[in-house]
């Protein structure tokens, strides 16, 4: 019914014509893939010396080191990005407006702000002295908190209003309601977001190129710049080699995305049954001739000696 609503399955023409245009796409895409390739030939950029540099083991050095290095940016900006959105996104929807003002105010200004000029800002001294390392870190985690605070604050507004009716009128207070029913649900609805914005994360820290943060970037720069092959400088290689790292490693905090997506989806949810077990004792045969209801037990007391109880008499 939804895809019916939200898509028209396209007609024996329309379908015609989409295959059109994904052959003229394609064979255009290809075109111009063929051409650049035929232009950087015709320049020398194919030349195996200018590719023979990153077989140095101080080139590969000098890449394995920026690597680590925005590596430990992304991790601290990301972890610390998730844990200040969260605050962020509390205060966004507290009930109490003055702290309310203060972080829409908060949220509105640095997603205003070029990130670019809020690291430069830190780095200069702003707020204090402060290495690459840290304006990048400090950087990254304000611009990004704010915007995985926004993302967040839609996947609790997601969630159906029954659910903390529900929670509270069951006595819960309004953190608990937060930690166990909202965050989690929105968590998991937004998690795709989430994760597209970490990938943006991971991009930004070549920004710390324009604060001498030794990052792949800044590496690539140094690399590009200092290591001339026959009096050409390897620029086309160098971009093209870093090129590759970036995408491999979005590419792999994409697929770790999706993997945690599909785990999610199979998690086991809700109360476990308990399997059936077998009975203590055998269940004993109904006598026809035993009184049945509660006369049963007035003719067995009635039976039983003054003295004697019914345990008794039994054994």
């Amino acid at each position: 019914m939804s895809a019916n609503v939200l898509f028209d399955a396209p007609g024996p023409k329309a379908r015609v014509r989409n295959i059109i245009y994904s052959i003229v796409g394609a064979a255009a895409l290809l075109g111009g893939i063929v051409w650049v390739l035929l232009r950087l030939n015709s320049k020398g950029e194919f030349d195996g010396a200018l590719w023979d540099i990153f077989n140095y083991t101080g080139i590969q050095q000098n890449i394995l080191d920026a690597l680590v290095a925005t590596l430990k940016v992304f991790a601290l900006a990301g972890v610390f990005s998730l844990v200040f959105a969260v605050v962020l996104c509390v205060a966004r929807l507290s009930e109490h407006k003055p702290v309310r003002w203060v972080a829409v105010a908060f949220i509105d200004l640095f997603r205003s702000i070029p990130l670019l000029i809020t690291i430069f800002a830190f780095w200069v001294g702003l707020v204090g002295d402060m290495t690459p390392f840290w304006a990048l870190v400090i950087g990254l985690t304000i611009y990004n908190g704010c915007v995985q605070a926004e993302v967040l604050r839609a996947g609790i507004n997601a969630v159906p209003k029954g659910q903390m009716e529900a929670a509270y009128a069951l006595g819960l207070r309004k953190t608990q309601v937060m930690t166990s029913v909202l965050f989690p649900q929105a968590v998991r609805s937004m998690l795709p977001t989430i994760i597209s914005q970490l990938v943006v994360t991971l991009k930004d820290t070549s920004l710390g190129f324009f604060v001498l943060y030794p990052e792949l970037l800044q590496s690539a720069r140094l690399i590009a710049n200092n290591t001339p092959v026959n009096g050409v400088y390897p620029f086309v290689q160098t971009v093209t080699v870093f090129g590759v790292i970036y995408i491999g490693l979005c590419l792999l905090l994409s697929s770790l995305a999706t993997w945690i997506e599909k785990r999610g989806r199979r998690a086991k949810t809700g109360i476990a049954v308990a399997a059936a077990a077998e009975p203590a004792e055998a269940p004993g045969v109904l006598d026809p001739s035993a009184p049945l209801g509660p006369t049963a037990g007035a003719t067995e007391a009635a039976d039983t000696p003054p003295g004697d109880s019914p345990t008794e008499k039994k054994n």
